[in-house]
């Protein structure tokens, strides 16, 4: 659901900011449109695509150590995309947990802003919604991140 009393962002450029995304390859047909809007909105920005690296985790609990990799890259801002689909059990609160508490722990840690483009959703239509068209969260997750370089 879209924010209706968000402020505008500013206008977004960062010609000269070298970003990293980690996407999980676990429900790579949510991810994958996620990570095809982020670079969207990265290039839309003036992010060459030099300027960004790219790196799959086998899922959204491994994005943490993928977002420390690119940190030792000495990448400005980052993005993580993953999905987490409620099952039978609680296991998705768990993870989706360790993996929300990981990426706060690497961003107060190392003074890195890594927007959190982890969906937490209850099934698999849902996640598609949010993948795609204008509610692509990994739009909005590289739109954030492009704003966090700024500071």
């Amino acid at each position: 659901m879209q924010r209706k009393n968000a402020k505008k962002t500013p206008p977004l450029h960062a010609p000269h900011v070298r970003f990293g995304i980690v996407v999980s390859r676990y429900n790579s047909e949510v991810t994958k449109p996620m990570l095809d809007g982020a670079l969207a909105a990265l290039r839309a920005a003036g992010v060459r695509g030099s300027q960004t690296t790219v790196i799959y985790v086998p899922g959204s609990y491994e994005i943490p150590y993928g977002c420390l990799k690119l940190i030792e890259k000495k990448c400005k801002a980052l993005v993580a995309l993953g999905c987490i689909i409620k099952g039978q059990t609680e296991h998705d609160r768990h993870i989706a947990s360790a993996v929300s508490n990981g990426i706060m722990e690497l961003m107060l840690e190392h003074r890195v802003p890594i927007a959190f483009g982890v969906l937490t959703t209850n099934n698999l239509a849902q996640a598609r919604a949010r993948s795609r068209g204008a509610n692509n969260k990994g739009i909005e997750a590289a739109r954030a991140a492009i704003e966090m370089a700024a500071f």
